[in-house]
């Protein structure tokens, strides 16, 4: 039986209710998000590839704020990655075409001020290919960037959030410092 994406947000609004813990949440769509993009993807448009010359694309697959979650997809133009930041949620990533970096930071300091005097120690890097699925956690925070080197040829993602992801920390390494940030995106909901 085909995995459908209404399924799957079916299957992703049960588990975001259910389980408090956010690890128990994506553990549950982790595989769900390796079926759903494994399996026909007509549900993706035209306009979910849709990319932006200046930076990495938001395209919306499915937003909703009331139940708390979110889906989208991004488009990775050689050259083009995120600010270093976190998403204050969890989320289940899958790779839908090339292959995604993300290089990770682990905050080092006391955290007695929450916006400055942060200290951000490199962490590792992980290359996602064609087909595969990461998820994050706030743990108590997820911080990283991610993008495609000028090396290497577009990335297309698929991202489920547990909110509507509009906004989120931006962090300066360089000065210590993080802003909260709002983002946009594309609707290209078809609603």
């Amino acid at each position: 039986m085909e995995y459908t994406l209404d399924k799957f947000i079916e299957d992703s609004r049960m588990a975001a209710a259910e389980y408090p813990d956010f690890s128990d949440v994506v553990d549950v769509l982790a595989p769900k998000m390796l079926r759903l993009i494994n399996g026909d993807r007509s549900f993706l448009k035209p306009e979910h590839f849709q990319d932006d010359p200046h930076h990495y694309a938001r395209n919306a697959v499915f937003v909703c704020p009331e139940d708390g979650i979110s889906l989208f997809t991004m488009v990775w133009n050689p050259g083009q990655w995120t600010p270093v930041h976190d998403h204050g949620t969890w989320g289940v990533v899958g790779v839908l075409k090339g292959v995604l970096e993300e290089k990770s930071f682990i905050r080092t300091d006391a955290r007695e001020i929450d916006d400055e005097g942060i200290v951000l120690k490199r962490g590792g890097v992980i290359l996602l290919g064609e087909n595969s699925v990461t998820t994050f956690v706030p743990n108590p925070d997820h911080i990283h960037k991610t993008g495609v080197p000028d090396t290497r040829e577009q990335a297309v993602t698929l991202h489920m959030y547990g909110r509507e992801m509009n906004d989120y920390y931006c962090y300066n390494v360089a000065t210590g410092r993080r802003a909260h940030v709002q983002v946009s995106y594309r609707d290209a909901t078809g609603v």
